[in-house]
């Protein structure tokens, strides 16, 4: 490890034997009497049940990790659900062991990766910012030098003296990440608990991050879906795909190979699932909706292509007024936009026939801004009845990638739609 080198992780592999606890600490009473129970079963109901193939139950999360971290860096960690991401922050954290391989860490570690992390629920916010702190190693003079910066960075003045179990998660993540990022760890380790902070607090996160980061020289680990936090925080990203090191490098580089890669269909899948399970109409069938870029379909879209959303529909019966149309929202569910498939026709209530159809409603490039939205598809008759009594719905990522607001590469705009509209200037 060289002088400047703070993190080292050398072929680090973490199993787990599925079905089997860990060995624990100590045994409670309900652990007696469910162990009971299961041997029972085994015994009367599923005598086969004792048979079992090792192997088959073992699984690697991570396998062969490795790499270093430099001090001062903001190495981001970025994968699919799955990918090892949470598991390689227990290890550095402490929380668990590796099963093969080593870690080596200088100085103390802050971790940021759950709800509650690192919280005892029957004391009240202050008494756990001394807990924190006294874990971290600090006096109380250290602590009570940091205290009035950390709740005001919270800002749950009103709450602190409030038993931290009556808190909600807002106020959880606003206290653990203040905890975390003013007592001075050396290392900081966030995983995507960001996420359940508000737009505002997400913001603040992210300016102190980097404060710590260049402005203090400390070390960030963060873990995020949100390859814009990513992009604005970290220079160098690690790259997770089932357990394994599937690239380290330039963010911009590992973010554009990672999202390239994102052809995901689950929430698809899952969303046609639902539309088929609506209700027969007489007069309309959904067959299927699709979103696509590039002709691939995906949920994860750069704002930099044109996007197309694609309903393949049947018309049972002769109707007027029949539309197919889409709401993008927010993600609190206030709508941005409708689109009709027929929202441009002359007629107020054109004729819809009999048959089977396709149509397609293509988002500009550079048209949304990079942010989550949610996606609401619906049919119906106008001024009759709508065929889906609950929209299905469906959330889609944007990621900034295009050219928005060109002449001030990296800015982020704050609205929800980017629309590069043409200007005229004239010099008097």
């Amino acid at each position: 490890m060289s002088a400047d080198t703070i993190i080292t992780v050398e072929n680090l592999g973490k199993r787990y034997q599925l079905g089997q606890r860990s060995n624990e600490r100590y045994t409670a009473l309900r652990d007696v009497l469910t162990d009971k129970a299961k041997s029972l079963f085994r015994r009367n109901g599923n005598p086969r049940s004792d048979i079992r193939n090792p192997q088959s139950n073992e699984i690697w999360a991570l396998r062969d990790v490795s790499f270093e971290v430099k001090q001062g860096e903001v190495i981001g960690i970025i994968g699919r659900n799955g990918a090892g991401k949470s598991t390689l922050l227990k290890i550095l954290s402490r929380i668990t062991e590796p099963t093969e391989g080593r870690v080596r860490l200088k100085g103390r570690v802050a971790s940021l990766l759950e709800v509650g992390t690192g919280f005892h629920p029957e004391l009240t916010g202050r008494e756990n910012i001394f807990l924190n702190g006294a874990i971290l190693g600090m006096t109380k003079a250290e602590i009570r030098k940091k205290f009035d910066e950390i709740v005001a960075f919270a800002e749950i003045e009103k709450f602190l003296d409030t038993p931290v179990k009556r808190y909600s998660s807002g106020m959880y993540v606003r206290l653990a990440f203040a905890v975390a990022a003013h007592l001075e760890p050396e290392i900081l380790v966030i995983d995507e608990i960001l996420a359940v902070g508000d737009a505002e607090f997400q913001k603040k996160c992210l300016g102190k991050m980097e404060q710590v980061s260049r402005g203090e020289g400390r070390t960030v680990l963060f873990v995020s879906h949100n390859m814009q936090a990513v992009r604005q925080l970290c220079e160098h990203v690690i790259w997770l795909g089932e357990g394994f090191v599937r690239g380290m490098g330039p963010a911009e580089e590992m973010i554009n190979g990672y999202l390239a890669r994102q052809t995901r269909t689950e929430s698809l899948r899952e969303l046609n699932e639902e539309i088929a399970k609506t209700p027969a109409d007489p007069a309309f069938r959904m067959n299927q909706v699709d979103i696509l870029q590039d002709g691939v379909s995906a949920t994860e879209i750069a704002s930099g292509k044109p996007v197309e959303v694609r309903f393949s529909y049947d018309v049972l019966q002769d109707s007027h007024g029949l539309h197919v149309y889409f709401l993008l929202c927010d993600m609190d569910g206030s709508m941005i936009f409708e689109s009709l498939h027929n929202g441009d026709s002359p007629e107020h209530m054109p004729l819809v026939e009999r048959g089977s159809y396709v149509s397609v409603a293509e988002i500009p490039a550079d048209f949304l801004a990079g942010r989550s939205y949610e996606l609401k598809i619906q049919a119906g008759i106008a001024s009759v009845r709508t065929f889906f009594s609950r929209p299905p719905s469906i959330s889609i990522h944007v990621h900034n990638a295009g050219v928005v607001n060109r002449a001030y590469a990296g800015y982020d705009t704050p609205g929800k739609l980017a629309p590069l509209l043409h200007w005229r200037t004239n010099r008097n």
